[in-house]
């Protein structure tokens, strides 16, 4: 796949849309001379500048003026504002790929309306992005092109793998993958105080952890077996780990993840709804 991004705008410059903008770097999808991020907070832009390379500009509408492609990365809540100042100057074959959480393309679509419809894929990133490792959902707009989803695959797996979802999918990809992250760190918390009660340093405690769920998760990866026949595995009769797990089911471990998923999928949703 070799979707060319001649010219890219950035909207926003925090995390994710740093995140986003260093894996399309790295992966030399897109040039520094052809990058131009908007971010309103002076401190943040300069960081971006000097990180990146690339050009920066308080102004949503002086960095989409020239861009091919733009990446919204700013959000729930102030990505209408955002829209209103992009809309004058976006140019009308400009794809717009948006990371906003809970806002459909639909929305966007009416924030910059086009006689022939606005072209806007929308993507869930999760923090992994960071290290190169997230998990993107990608899902076309009405308007979008097979061409307009390969280049935001391209995007997408400059910081690690991409699926393609139904953007009616997109809010359980917010509730699993986009959530989830943080999920895995309040287990890995627990994992870690829990040694330390038993008597290791946290330090030890840390590396076991750590080391464990990068394990866990390369056997799923790697092997291609599900996760119940890893744990059977790993579950002699009687022993340890059925000791452990024994614990976590009867403290209904497994069904508050379920309802985890499920609440972040609800507000996800719920942020998607426009204003009364």
């Amino acid at each position: 796949m070799d979707a060319a991004i001649e010219a890219l705008a950035v909207i926003g410059g925090g995390a994710m849309g740093s995140a986003m903008l260093g894996g399309l770097l790295t992966a030399e999808v897109v040039a520094p001379a052809a990058v131009t991020v908007a971010e309103t907070h002076p401190g943040r832009a300069a960081d971006v500048a000097e990180a990146m390379g690339v050009a920066t500009t308080p102004s949503a509408a002086e960095a989409v003026a020239a861009a091919d492609v733009v990446l919204l990365a700013v959000k729930p809540q102030v990505y209408a504002d955002v829209c209103e100042q992009m809309a004058p100057a976006l140019r009308d074959d400009a794809l717009v790929v948006s990371i906003v959480a809970g806002v459909a393309s639909a929305a966007i679509e009416t924030q910059l309306p086009l006689r022939k419809g606005r072209r806007v894929v929308r993507m869930m990133p999760n923090t992994a992005a960071l290290v190169g490792a997230s998990v993107t959902a990608v899902a076309p707009g009405a308007f979008a092109t097979e061409a307009d989803l390969e280049v935001a695959e391209r995007i997408a797996s400059s910081v690690g793998v991409c699926v393609r979802a139904d953007e009616s999918q997109l809010d359980i990809v917010t509730g699993v993958s986009g959530s989830g992250p943080a999920y895995v760190f309040l287990v890995a918390e627990a994992l870690t105080d829990g040694a330390v009660a038993m008597g290791l340093s946290r330090d030890v405690a840390t590396i076991l952890v750590h080391q464990t769920l990068a394990g866990a998760a390369a056997l799923l990866i790697e092997t291609g077996r599900s996760p119940a026949d890893l744990r059977a595995q790993v579950t002699s009769p009687a022993g340890t780990t059925a000791a452990g797990l024994g614990v976590l089911e009867r403290r209904a471990v497994r069904s508050a993840f379920v309802d985890a998923v499920s609440a972040a999928t609800e507000r996800s949703v719920e942020l998607g709804r426009p204003p009364a």
